[in-house]
């Protein structure tokens, strides 16, 4: 059995196939709103390799000008994002019992041949709420370490329906995808993976 760092837990099927094709629909009815861009990174202005958007009040947004950032609107559009699904905050609540609601979920879109390099969810006021991480559509190998970026990691797969959340001493832990594995998910209509990232921001 793998022993996961302290702080990091992983909730297996924690969404069934109902939850998850409704989910999926809310999601898609963001998506109509507020459309998947391309971020970039700061100083080199360098394209990442996933597709994002979000909802809530903030929303995660990044490019080579202004770097890493919250802010109220689309960077594209510039309409304020769409408001987030009540199961996201229902799920909140359940899992992290965290007594304040998320104000940013980010919603990346992993093409089969993507990955997202290791890093910390470091671009919050408040780091006493955890991360609550959700997977959706075809399979991943996850990286999780510690608080430095040299630090041992471990690896983990995560199926369509996992939870992951980052709290207490993990709460600043280095993580990433290494793959995806296209085809081992039917719930989307096109290979890929859907990861949404519930944060809370603002210190309450």
């Amino acid at each position: 059995m793998t022993t996961l760092p302290d702080g990091v837990r992983h909730i297996p099927g924690a969404l069934d196939p109902e939850a998850q094709t409704a989910l999926v629909d809310g999601i898609r009815a963001v998506v109509a709103q507020a459309p998947l861009f391309v971020p970039a990174m700061p100083r080199t202005g360098k394209s990442m390799s996933v597709r994002m958007s979000n909802c809530g009040p903030l929303g995660w947004v990044t490019d080579k000008e202004r770097g890493y950032r919250y802010q109220p609107a689309h960077p594209v559009t510039g309409a304020p994002w769409p408001a987030m699904p009540q199961q996201l905050l229902a799920l909140w609540t359940e899992v992290t019992g965290y007594p304040h609601p998320p104000e940013a979920c980010l919603i990346n879109f992993y093409a089969p041949d993507t990955k997202m390099g290791l890093h910390q969810d470091r671009d919050e006021a408040d780091f006493d709420a955890p991360v609550l991480s959700i997977s959706l559509g075809d399979d991943c190998l996850f990286r999780i370490g510690g608080t430095r970026r040299s630090g041992k990691t471990m690896s983990l797969r995560l199926v369509s329906g996992d939870i992951v959340v980052l709290g207490g001493a993990s709460r600043l832990a280095y993580h990433g995808v290494d793959r995806i594995y296209p085809g081992t998910s039917m719930l989307l209509e096109k290979a890929g993976r859907i990861n949404l990232t519930l944060r809370r921001v603002t210190v309450p």
